[in-house]
């Protein structure tokens, strides 16, 4: 069980089937769009069209300076959950950097599907380091879920 000192969650009820969300979470070539932190940039070349349990996909992204990402879909119940775990692509930038979680579950509710987005860094290897981008996190989630509603409403 995560400590929930390493886990921030903010949630959404967005007027959409939960599949047309789904289908927006599975594809990571939208991921661009949805990004509310503006740092997820362009997926790479040998990224998959739709994400499946075990699926790895590249992204390229800046914050300040350019660097990579790759993720593994690590949790993947179609039109329920998805997780994914990301980690630089370098076996050295692993060790040091990288393993944060990134979890949406939807939830059929009255007037469309209630969104929860979870930033889980239980297994990051310096949370030191991303601890403090909390709030910022947690903002920058909040104009995610708010892009999501304005693709699929």
């Amino acid at each position: 069980m995560p400590n929930a000192s390493n886990v921030e969650t903010v949630e959404r009820v967005i007027p959409a089937p939960a599949k047309a969300i789904f289908d927006l979470l599975a594809d990571p070539s939208r991921h661009p769009e949805i990004d509310g932190s503006g740092t997820v940039r362009e997926t790479k070349p040998e990224t998959i069209e739709r994400l499946s349990l075990g699926a790895k996909f590249g992204m390229s992204m800046k914050f300040g300076v350019k660097y990579s990402m790759v993720s593994e879909v690590i949790e993947f119940d179609d039109n329920r959950s998805i997780a994914w775990q990301s980690r630089p692509p370098s076996k050295l930038g692993s060790k040091f950097g990288g393993g944060r979680i990134w979890r949406y579950q939807l939830e059929p509710v009255e007037g469309g599907t209630r969104v929860r987005e979870s930033w889980d860094i239980t297994h990051e290897k310096i949370k030191l380091f991303v601890r403090p981008a909390r709030k910022r996190t947690r903002q920058s989630m909040e104009k995610t879920l708010a892009r999501i509603e304005e693709l699929v409403a």
